[in-house]
């Protein structure tokens, strides 16, 4: 169902992949919108519990596109370095695909801890304070993960 990375010595161990997740700072959540289209954008996320949890408004387009079909990508670059005079560029990449869905009660409450330890460390008891005051103020998603692949180009290869 899911095609295997074309260039396989470029492969990401499991290992590696999760590192990259766990310590990506953005990545692209892709849905399709009801028109066809895909649509593609940016979100703050943590990697928590084999799952990706991002927040986002109550309402607009990304939930619009998740309540019509679940079915997501999300793709995540890091250790991203161009190398003009050798026209490439080194980096490692992970691809996902996944089911997403609205997550809710203490599934929320943890996950929205979980990215504040993430973004926020240093300010967590004034991030829970907030977090408990604004809870329904947002919405947490949650994309279980069907297929991971994870890649890297550098040097070496």
């Amino acid at each position: 169902m899911f095609k295997d990375i074309k260039k396989k010595k470029r492969e990401l161990n499991k290992e590696s992949t999760i590192e990259v997740l766990k310590n990506g700072r953005e990545g692209i959540l892709s849905t399709i919108s009801e028109n066809g289209y895909p649509y593609g954008i940016a979100v703050n996320y943590v990697y928590h519990n084999n799952c990706i949890y991002f927040h986002c408004s109550n309402s607009g387009h990304k939930l619009e596109n998740i309540s019509k079909n679940n079915k997501v990508s999300f793709f995540v670059n890091s250790d991203i370095t161009i190398l003009p005079k050798d026209f490439t560029t080194h980096y490692k990449s992970v691809v996902i695909f996944g089911h997403a869905s609205i997550v809710n009660d203490k599934e929320k409450r943890d996950a929205i801890i979980a990215i504040g330890e993430k973004y926020s460390h240093p300010h967590m008891e004034e991030g829970i304070k907030y977090i408990d005051k604004a809870l329904n103020a947002f919405t947490v998603v949650k994309i279980e993960i069907d297929h991971i692949t994870g890649k890297y180009s550098d040097e070496t290869n």
